[in-house]
């Protein structure tokens, strides 16, 4: 019998997400009296650990996807997706040139290199692009001194056929907690990419949600906003829940208990006995470690749901195992359900917060030998 734990992804809720940020762009864009924006469907690190065959179905309504991974890309393809694919952190070598053009993708371009490897190329077809501009993220993009050279430089590829459809993109780095430096990273996008031609696209899944920043972006260019994690069911919020963003889990990491224990007063549970019990109480030991994925560092209190009733976490997390407190669950044994996060327990960004990190990494950190188990 296969160990008792799953990650359950439901391509509903997948697809339900998508269609609660479109609602919520359609609702900004009726008060502002402006055109919602197109939506790259962000699907990196194999859809945020949802896996690349659910996302494409799930997303299928979205007006593109957007990712890492050139495999990832050509898998889309495979799988029949005919529309826009954009690759976030560009193409590496001359030799991947001819690949994004046999499979219809358009790049980010950030950098002197890939300009230069362009202006050398000569592919079949001319390339989608979109000339990034650094707006204090400073991990990718063009300085705002050099930017407007380097996107004269894109034009002039378009000119020769190398390029055609060119576009502006920046990414915002506190949309989620920071609304005036958001603000002011927006007036300088605004400010170094006036006058120049194409669409743009700045807007991660924060950003897409708060309708006062994109809509402010002067609107005569076609516009493309790159949600990501809220897509997954998981708020980019540290102030608002994925329920009140209307957003439903679409990955539900469960177990069963595979031990039941009473211990004494004083008795230490797992490795350091980082808890010992404070009275008589009973413990569940739960098929799931932190070689599943599930956060090492998550200490005494996480939340964890056992055969539906909220419980926590007790001790340290194991490669294989962790401890959860019966207290309030007198009715538990042995292959009762407990659920890690998701539907029927604790959100991931609960469990995240609890362990100090954020639900993304959760989401992705989920290993390969946890089955998974895809629902409609």
């Amino acid at each position: 019998m296969p160990r008792p734990i799953s990650a359950t992804i439901s391509v509903s809720s997948l697809s339900h997400n998508l269609h609660a940020v479109a609602t919520q762009l359609e609702q900004a864009c009726t008060h502002s009296r402006s055109v919602r924006p197109n939506i790259w469907a962000v699907i990196k690190a194999n859809a945020y650990g949802h896996g690349i065959d659910q996302a494409v179905r799930g997303f299928a309504q979205a007006d593109g996807l957007a990712m890492l991974d050139l495999n990832e890309a050509i898998r889309c393809r495979e799988l029949g997706w005919t529309k826009p694919i954009l690759l976030l952190e560009r193409f590496f070598d001359p030799d991947d040139i001819p690949v994004l053009n046999g499979y219809r993708l358009t790049t980010t371009l950030h950098c002197q290199e890939q300009l230069d490897m362009l202006a050398a190329a000569r592919p079949a077809q001319p390339l989608d692009a979109f000339v990034k501009l650094n707006v204090g993220m400073n991990r990718l993009g063009f300085s705002e001194e050099n930017y407007p050279g380097a996107y004269r430089q894109a034009l002039d590829a378009q000119h020769r056929g190398v390029l055609k459809l060119v576009g502006k993109m920046s990414h915002f780095a506190r949309a989620d907690d920071d609304p005036e430096t958001t603000r002011q990273q927006l007036a300088v996008f605004n400010r170094v990419s006036q006058g120049l031609p194409g669409r743009f696209s700045v807007c991660n899944s924060a950003a897409t949600l708060t309708p006062g920043l994109w809509a402010t972006v002067p609107c005569e260019e076609e516009q493309w906003v790159r949600p990501g994690i809220c897509l997954y069911g998981s708020s980019p919020f540290a102030d608002r829940t994925a329920a009140q963003l209307g957003l439903r889990p679409a990955m539900t990491l469960a177990a069963r208990l595979i031990s039941v224990r009473e211990l004494p007063q004083g008795a230490g549970v797992g490795y350091g006995h980082t808890f010992t019990a404070p009275g008589p109480m009973r413990i569940g030991i739960v098929a799931c470690g932190y070689a599943d994925g599930y956060p090492r560092h998550a200490g005494t209190g996480t939340p964890v749901t056992v055969d539906g009733v909220p419980t926590r976490l007790v001790g340290r997390v194991s490669m294989d195992m962790l401890a959860v407190d019966l207290t309030s669950v007198p009715q538990a044994h042995v292959n009762s359900p407990v659920v890690l996060w998701g539907e029927g327990g604790p959100t991931v960004d609960e469990v995240a917060q609890a362990a100090g990190t954020i639900g993304y990494e959760l989401l992705c950190a989920v290993a390969p030998r946890v089955p998974r188990t895809i629902v409609d």
